[in-house]
């Protein structure tokens, strides 16, 4: 549990302060996608911290799925947003309105009840049929990408950030069915083409919609799916008689992150009114 709070935290404040990095790159100058702003990027230090925060968030993430239910581990990753949040309201002095802080307090009673009421992690496998359905999932989620590049603005975002989440929980359960390094193995490609999917459909909807509907589709397809796997086909159990309380966690956490899904790229400052003019 520490490691996917940790995990949570690192996800949180990478967020930040890539955010904070990008802003003190130079801008660009023309239209389109502007391949050399990821240099300028990059040569921006709170950028690369944020990969790092990133990556390190991986490692913890990996070691906490392989020691907890998937439920847990995907309810304390939407939690990042709270993380985010309350890190932009001090570094980049975004206001938050009385309803988003207390959602940051919702996703924390959440969480605690998972951490009450989550039991073992489950000990099964997954039958081959899992395996190659997760690669098939991965696949589906870049042809949903390629759909959903038809759609009109607004559905377009929602899709794209659905899809994303998809991935990241193709992710999530290609974690738990690892057991060690062996490339004949369906869910080693599915890992590889379910979290490049999932960058590549999140980064477009960021772009070109809203980062609300974005993150909210996101959140939602990154926690729900892998819960329901790891439960019925994998094993993953609460305490005995707190299966109740670990369902409530966890609506209430998630309720809580889509409430902060703002959030999901940290946001610009509001800039100071204008003076009126003379």
């Amino acid at each position: 549990m520490i490691c996917a709070l940790a995990s949570s935290v690192c996800f949180g404040a990478a967020s930040v302060l890539q955010a904070m990095g990008a802003r003190a790159a130079e801008p660009g100058t023309g239209g389109g996608v502007d391949v050399a702003l990821m240099w300028r990027v990059l040569r921006q230090w709170r950028y690369l911290a944020g990969l790092g925060m990133d990556g390190l968030g991986f490692v913890l993430q990996i070691v906490a799925l392989r020691t907890l239910p998937i439920y847990v581990v995907g309810a304390a990753l939407a939690a990042s947003l709270a993380v985010t949040a309350v890190i932009a309201s001090r570094v980049l002095k975004v206001r938050l309105s009385r309803v988003e802080w207390a959602a940051v307090a919702v996703v924390c009673a959440g969480l605690a009840m998972l951490a009450l009421a989550s039991g073992e992690e489950g000990h099964r496998d997954g039958s081959e049929a899992l395996r190659w359905a997760l690669l098939g999932v991965s696949f589906g989620v870049l042809l949903l990408g390629v759909g959903a590049g038809r759609l009109p603005e607004r559905p377009r975002a929602l899709v794209l950030g659905l899809g994303a989440g998809f991935g990241f929980g193709v992710v999530e359960v290609a974690v738990r069915l690892i057991d060690g390094v062996d490339f004949t193995d369906p869910v080693w490609y599915a890992l590889l083409v379910g979290g490049g999917a999932a960058f590549l459909l999140l980064t477009s909807a960021l772009q070109r919609g809203s980062v609300t509907t974005a993150t909210a589709g996101a959140v939602l397809g990154e926690t729900i799916g892998p819960a329901i796997v790891g439960v019925v086909w994998l094993g993953d159990s609460t305490r005995d008689g707190f299966g109740w309380l670990a369902i409530v966690g966890f609506a209430v956490a998630v309720a809580g992150s889509l409430t902060l899904a703002r959030f999901g790229e940290a946001p610009a400052p509001v800039p100071a009114p204008e003076s009126a003019a003379p």
